[in-house]
């Protein structure tokens, strides 16, 4: 596994909250860590019908546009009695003309769920890829998963997307309903970063 070794890495995304999570989790290491906005880069368009497919279109494509190692992420929900939808296509199902709307996927999702009467523990996996990729073409990957179940109706207004309906294993809390520093700890993406660092940072 290649490790890293710079001291400058880009975060591929537009997002400020990813940013500034992955600045607390990577702080310890020296490293300067800067978004596709600060160099202007565009979205690259999400082509690929997986989470590690998508995550390389956008790692690739800020490393080489910046010559500076890139690290992105493809997360999403997947659930059980739907054959792993909506997975990569996890946002989209909470596209609207305005902008997403996730209590519209919610409920898109439990409406699909009774059509087919699909029986409980309705089970369901928020997954995360990570890919650190750099300029030359390299990359590592970094799969994260969290294994829960559907709960209905929605609890909790903390986090996002689909946290409200989504009851981790072990836990009586939904994501919706957990502190976000506690479901963090707990988290696809904390199981994923955990692996990110043990193999190139550690």
């Amino acid at each position: 596994m290649k490790r890293f070794t710079g001291d400058q890495l880009v975060i591929a995304t537009h997002n400020q909250g990813k940013l500034e999570e992955m600045r607390h989790l990577l702080g310890p290491y020296g490293i300067t860590l800067t978004s596709n906005a600060d160099h202007n880069l565009p979205e690259p368009e999400e082509t690929e019908t997986t989470f590690v497919g998508n995550a390389r279109i956008k790692a690739h494509a800020a490393a080489k546009a910046t010559g500076l190692p890139a690290l992105a992420d493809d997360s999403g929900i997947t659930i059980d009695a739907l054959d792993g939808a909506p997975g990569v296509y996890t946002a989209d199902w909470a596209e609207t003309p305005n902008g997403r709307n996730f209590v519209m996927a919610m409920e898109k999702t439990q409406q699909k769920l009774d059509e087919i009467d699909a029986p409980h523990p309705r089970n369901a996996q928020f997954n995360c890829v990570l890919v650190l990729a750099w300029p030359d073409g390299h990359d590592e990957v970094f799969p994260g998963i969290v294994e829960g179940h559907l709960v209905w109706p929605m609890r909790g207004d903390e986090g996002h997307g689909y946290d409200p309906i989504f009851q981790p294993d072990g836990y009586e809390l939904t994501f919706g309903e957990m502190d976000r520093w506690k479901k963090n700890e707990i988290s696809h993406r904390a199981d994923a970063v955990a692996k990110l660092i043990a193999g190139c940072f550690a």
